[in-house]
C-alpha cells in the first residue's frame, strides 16, 4: 500500500505544470504556443518575464524536492521510486496529455534531496 501513496503523490507532485500555470495566470499566454512550446522555465523567459522565468526554476525545483523529502521522512526505503515519479510526473503529466518539460528543474530539486554537494556539481558544470 506504502508503494502506491508514494507513486501517486510523487506524481501528482511532479506533474504540476508551473510554467503553464504562471503565465497563464500573470500574462494571459499559453506557454505551449510560445517559442519552443515547452512548458520549463527556459520557454518561460522567452515571454520575457525573468520573474515568472525564476518562479518557474524554483517551484519546478521544488516539486522535485519537495515529495523525495517527504518519502524520505515517511518511507525512507521508497525514496528512489519518490524520485522516479516525481520526474516522470513533470515530464509526461496527465494533465497535458503526458506532454510536460524536460526535467532538468525537476532533476536538480531531486539532486538536492539527494545531495548537496552533487547539486552544485551538477550547477558548475551546466554553467561551465
Amino acid at each position: 500500500m506504502e508503494y502506491i501513496i508514494v507513486i501517486f503523490f510523487s506524481y501528482l507532485c511532479g506533474s504540476v505544470p508551473y510554467g503553464l500555470l504562471l503565465t497563464k495566470f500573470f500574462t494571459n499566454k499559453d506557454i505551449r504556443k510560445i517559442g519552443s512550446g515547452n512548458i520549463g522555465a527556459t520557454n518561460v523567459l522567452r515571454t520575457g518575464n525573468k520573474f515568472l522565468a525564476a518562479s518557474t526554476i524554483i517551484l519546478d525545483c521544488a516539486k522535485g524536492f519537495v515529495p523525495v523529502m517527504i518519502t524520505n521522512a515517511i518511507y525512507p526505503e521508497q525514496i528512489q521510486i519518490s524520485a522516479l515519479m516525481a520526474f516522470l510526473g513533470h515530464v509526461f503529466p496527465v494533465w497535458l496529455k503526458f506532454k510536460g518539460g524536460k526535467g532538468v528543474a525537476t532533476y536538480l530539486g531531486i539532486l538536492f534531496a539527494f545531495s548537496l554537494q552533487l547539486s552544485i556539481l551538477f550547477i558548475f558544470t551546466w554553467l561551465v
